[in-house]
């Protein structure tokens, strides 16, 4: 027989790691687990100096945040450990994102985060500790489909975090568990409040974790003092309208504090990292209809390489602030060819696109892959097309 976390053992012989953050989600999934009867141990993660962010509202795993998953875990009378994973994250997440920046890219470290140090380091600390499944505080649902465990979008879709789970492996998604992917965010609360946590009314980190205020140059230039190389803004049309000191300082798709003024609104449409070119122009030169990925990640029904060479009808995200669009997943020549339907603005390389089923609360998570290139509506390129597409049933 199996219990709630669907494993054939009672709750109190099942051990439960818990990847505690010090914010109200991660609490919560502690206090579940700790009242379901489960054999839970806390883990949170020193990702970065926490003498620098202790007073920082809206961070994550450092300084206050630590100290407040302490505190939750002696309100819940379960183990707890803080290990100093800086290093691996400084490796594996920042160099990443400033190496990405600096070529041009609006890189996504929390994904990385995810990819790396969270559901790989983190994971196989879990399973040194004897744990059953690693649980965290993430707003997707998991359920066992063929064998095997499917991630969906969760009850709460202004929570959705399936976006930065992508890449999620099917080993490591086997062993996860989403305790709150059934919930709203104020029954969350509500159930910090009923378990007597400090941390029920603290606020959600909002910036990336090791990025104040979002300035992510300012980052990029104290990690790689000789990035921001001056250039050329120039014109789609190929005029030469200005210079700029570095391309970090711009991202795909900004208008403001281009630094130009022609009369007529510009666009950020691409950045040239290796001609040092920041290339503007009106907003409909932002229209994107095709993306070829790179490292694809899939988690759906059947094998990627199974696709038809018609493709595959799916929904496409690619922005985690965007809903899910209608698109058609191919493979060309072995590469993955995202083909959005309506098409979209402003998508840039370094960002994720993300495959789902459906657009729903109950849409299955089927992978995604990272943005190589886009290409433009009105380019005149295109990747070679085929028949119209089937629908996922691989």
């Amino acid at each position: 027989m199996l219990n709630s976390l669907d494993i054939p053992k009672r709750p109190e012989d099942t051990r439960v790691v818990v990847a505690m953050s010090g914010g109200v989600d991660s609490s919560v999934v502690a206090g579940l687990m700790q009242r379901e009867g489960y054999d839970v141990i806390g883990v949170t993660l020193q990702l970065y100096d926490h003498g620098e962010a202790v007073h920082r509202a809206g961070a994550c795993c450092a300084g206050q945040d630590i100290q407040d998953a302490r505190r939750v875990a002696e309100r819940l009378g379960i183990p707890h450990y803080v290990l100093d994973y800086e290093d691996r994250f400084r490796e594996k997440v920042i160099e990443r994102f400033a190496e990405s920046y600096i070529a041009g890219e609006t890189p996504i470290p929390c994904v990385a985060c995810n990819q790396t140090v969270k559901f790989s380091d983190l994971l196989e600390t879990a399973r040194t500790l004897g744990a059953d499944v690693l649980a965290t505080g993430h707003y997707v649902r998991s359920r066992l489909l063929d064998g095997h465990r499917a991630m969906f979008r969760p009850v709460d879709l202004d929570r959705d975090q399936s976006y930065f789970l992508f890449a999620t492996t099917q080993e490591q998604l086997d062993f996860l568990r989403f305790p709150l992917g059934g919930l709203t965010k104020p029954q969350t609360r509500e159930l910090a409040r009923e378990f007597g946590l400090t941390v029920a009314e603290k606020q959600d980190s909002q910036d990336i974790c090791f990025v104040p205020q979002g300035r992510y140059a300012d980052v990029i230039e104290r990690l790689k003092p000789n990035a921001a190389e001056p250039g050329d803004i120039v014109h789609v049309d190929g005029r030469v309208l200005g210079t700029h000191q570095g391309i970090i300082h711009y991202t795909i798709g900004q208008r403001r504090g281009i630094g130009i003024a022609t009369g007529e609104p510009l666009y950020v449409v691409r950045l040239d990292a290796e001609g040092r070119r920041v290339v503007v122009g009106p907003r409909e030169a932002l229209g994107t209809r095709e993306i070829v990925l790179r490292e694809v990640n899939w988690i759906g029904p059947g094998r990627l390489s199974d696709i038809p060479p018609e493709g595959i009808e799916l929904h496409a995200k690619v922005r985690s602030t965007r809903p899910p669009k209608p698109a058609v997943l191919r493979l060309v020549e072995g590469r993955a060819v995202i083909d959005l339907v309506d098409g979209e603005t402003g998508v840039a390389p370094g960002q994720a696109c993300v495959f789902f089923d459906d657009d729903g609360d109950g849409a299955r998570v089927l992978g995604g892959g990272w943005i190589e290139r886009t290409i433009p509506v009105n380019s005149g390129l295109s990747a070679p097309r085929a028949e119209p597409a089937t629908t996922v049933s691989l």
